[in-house]
């Protein structure tokens, strides 16, 4: 129940620790000699003000979840983009490619609770923090830091589910919203958009290496939700000024130089560097996951990872979609078809298909086994490709836009794109944001915003209501959403579920 989740993260926020913070829960509950802590009475200094908000910054590990075997959000996400299949043995993935998933599936209730959890905790923060006697820089910048972390949550419910619950106060079982009704997304959109403005506002750093919510990550993802409210369902067109505006204050910027090459997306010496914009942290002995072993065909065994899951398997049609010469489709760039054995020196595995090697983290494959690569959310060409769509959207390609996709494509060994029409130019992006971000939790929200699916097979862009990908059935219309859990339907009567689930 969505009241019942709200006290439970409000208790467990108090001990989430962080990656990044300075002090452990443990020490600091020991340092401050109390027995007990609850959230009227944790908010009394600025180090347990700071304590907090570092604790919120578990909460961008929801991609990395885990739902079952083989199973974890990220991988939901990518299997509803139709390019993309599984090759190990998992119930709920086979479930979402063959669309005959219902709400009581664990995806579709483990991200709606783990990003209610979160909202929970930044509301918590929101509301104490200014009450707490502390710097007033520091105060400012935890604030926009939590505002910052419950748009991020809200961005993806809203995308997710539709008209969802907006609850921005905490709860408890006096509260008015303790069995909150949905709220239409035009106003939880609101919402996000002032979050973000109230976080841009806060002082925040630049630009962040030690993997901190940054100005660059606010207005990356501020640029973000206005191309994504241009689209549908809202189609607020004034917004693609508005994204393209925002995008390019940070390519003015020139504060996130592109990598000159691949490896550096996956490795752990470049984490936070470059390009990237904001990062999921990890690290070996605090937080790990399984993001590797996931991508690496099943049981193979070119790893020391416990498993190899087979869990996200690129269709042949999408790989054969990108151009020729294009580095990204090369042999261990974005992509790799073959490996060394881990068990017989001098064999080489032949996988028969196409995995991403993008994911593959050579570190802990070939070490000790554990996975601690960063999971990437907010990344430079994103930001690139927003500018280009939405600037050609907002009047039509300008130079500075064929700059950005061009770029882009140099790295790709490609050539520069010149003279196309609004059209073309609009699918040039499409097709880049597809090859660039591919598996990067970007595909399926695009086909929300745009109603337009990749038709790998005829190189087009096409309705993609009825149409039918390599895999699975013909997309149903309904999975232009999820379904609200089944969980929350039966314990909320104010909640009603979306059409067709």
């Amino acid at each position: 129940m969505l009241s019942s989740i709200r006290f439970r993260s409000q208790a467990a926020a108090l001990c989430a620790g962080l990656l990044l913070a300075t002090t452990g829960c443990n020490d600091f509950l020991e340092e401050d000699n109390r027995s007990t802590l609850t959230s009227a009475n944790y908010f009394t200094n600025a180090t347990q003000a700071q304590s907090f908000v570092d604790g919120l910054y578990n909460r961008l590990r929801i991609m990395n979840t885990d739902v079952g075997y083989g199973e974890s959000i990220w991988i939901g996400l990518e299997l509803m983009a139709l390019h993309a299949t599984t090759l190990g043995q998992s119930f709920n993935n086979s479930q979402l490619i063959n669309q005959n998933i219902d709400p009581a599936n664990p995806y579709f209730s483990n991200m709606w609770n783990l990003a209610y959890n979160s909202i929970a905790a930044a509301n918590l923060a929101i509301e104490r923090i200014p009450n707490v006697s502390m710097d007033e820089t520091q105060k400012k910048a935890l604030l926009g830091q939590a505002y910052f972390i419950r748009a991020f949550q809200y961005y993806h419910l809203v995308r997710l589910y539709g008209d969802v619950p907006l609850i921005t106060t905490p709860v408890d079982g006096t509260s008015p919203s303790l069995y909150p009704s949905r709220t239409p997304q035009a106003d939880v959109y609101n919402l996000i958009i002032a979050d973000l403005q109230a976080a841009e506002q806060a002082g925040l750093p630049a630009v962040d290496r030690t993997g901190r919510i940054s100005q660059g990550a606010v207005k990356a993802l501020l640029s973000s939700v206005y191309l994504t409210t241009a689209g549908y369902p809202l189609q607020i067109k004034a917004n693609y000024q508005k994204a393209a505006d925002k995008a390019a204050e940070l390519i003015d910027a020139n504060q996130y130089p592109l990598f000159s090459n691949y490896i550096s997306l996956h490795n752990n010496a470049d984490k936070n560097q470059g390009e990237f914009i904001l990062q999921a942290q990890y690290a070996f002995g605090i937080a790990t996951n399984a993001i590797s072993a996931q991508v690496i065909p099943y049981f193979v065994g070119i790893s020391r990872y416990n498993d190899e899951f087979g869990a996200l398997i690129p269709t042949p049609g999408f790989y054969n979609t990108h151009e020729q010469g294009d580095l990204r489709a090369q042999e261990q760039q974005f992509y790799f078809s073959k490996y060394p054995s881990i068990k017989t020196p001098g064999q080489t595995v032949n996988f028969g298909t196409q995995a991403l090697y993008k994911y593959f983290q050579v570190e802990s494959a070939l070490g000790n086994g554990v996975g601690d690569e960063n999971w990437t959310l907010l990344r430079m060409p994103e930001v690139m490709l927003i500018y280009a769509e939405a600037i050609n959207e907002a009047s039509a390609a300008t130079p500075k836009a064929y700059e950005q996709i061009n770029k882009i494509r140099a790295r790709a060994k490609l050539p520069a794109l010149s003279g196309l029409s609004q059209a073309q130019f609009r699918e040039a992006v499409w097709k880049e944001r597809y090859h660039e971000l591919a598996y990067e939790n970007k595909a399926y929200f695009d086909i929300q915003r745009t109603r337009q699916t990749y038709d790998v097979a005829n190189n087009r862009f096409v309705n993609v209501v009825g149409f039918k990908g390599e895999v699975g059935p013909a997309f149903q219309e309904k999975y232009l959403l999820w379904g609200i859990p089944s969980a929350e339907i039966n314990n909320n009567k104010n909640l009603t579920q979306n059409p067709g689930w």
